[in-house]
């Protein structure tokens, strides 16, 4: 039988079931998201999306193992430039953000804050600590990449080969969300 998962915005009228296993648990220490989190804090009854250490968490998961049960009109997706290949989408009935996708990707980066406390999984690597100010210390409890490491496209890339190289498209996004 297949693990699944049930996420949802914080109201409850947009719901995702996730089947399968994660692809892998990190934490974004980039610019573009922790500029894109602070956007979204200025919503009206938004939760933060940065913990204190400044990183965003999200969960990777396959494409092809997401399928959204309720709320599709509710979805809008945000882009930091007009140009930008990474969208982020809120589900506007209670402004949650989502998940964060890059274009042709096979997977999204799904918010932990979606995840119930017992089934988030560990955080397994922390990302693009360059970005950080100088002098930021972190603990040292999973690795701390200055940017994406080889694992992280071991993990990706495995993913990809396991799906057939398919990339499966979210078409049901279906406006935008005008916010900073």
């Amino acid at each position: 039988m297949a693990m699944t998962h049930k996420i949802s915005c914080v109201c409850g009228a947009t719901r995702f079931q996730l089947t399968g296993s994660h692809i892998l648990a990190t934490e974004c220490m980039c610019n573009s998201c922790r500029a894109a989190a602070a956007c979204f804090s200025t919503l009206s009854g938004a939760i933060s999306l940065l913990d204190e250490k400044g990183a965003t968490f999200t969960v990777s998961q396959r494409k092809d193992r997401v399928a959204c049960l309720a709320g599709t009109e509710f979805l809008r997706e945000h882009r930091l430039k007009p140009d930008s290949k990474t969208r982020r989408v809120v589900a506007i009935c209670c402004n949650s953000p989502i998940f964060k996708e890059f274009s042709g990707a096979h997977w999204i980066d799904i918010y932990n804050q979606r995840w119930s406390q017992h089934d988030a999984p560990p955080v397994e690597m922390r990302t693009m600590v360059s970005d950080l100010p100088p002098g930021t210390r972190l603990p040292d409890d999973v690795p701390n990449h200055k940017k994406q490491s080889i694992g992280f496209f071991v993990k990706i890339f495995g993913a990809w080969i396991a799906m057939g190289f398919r990339n499966p498209q979210i078409d049901y996004v279906k406006g935008k969300l005008d916010v900073c």
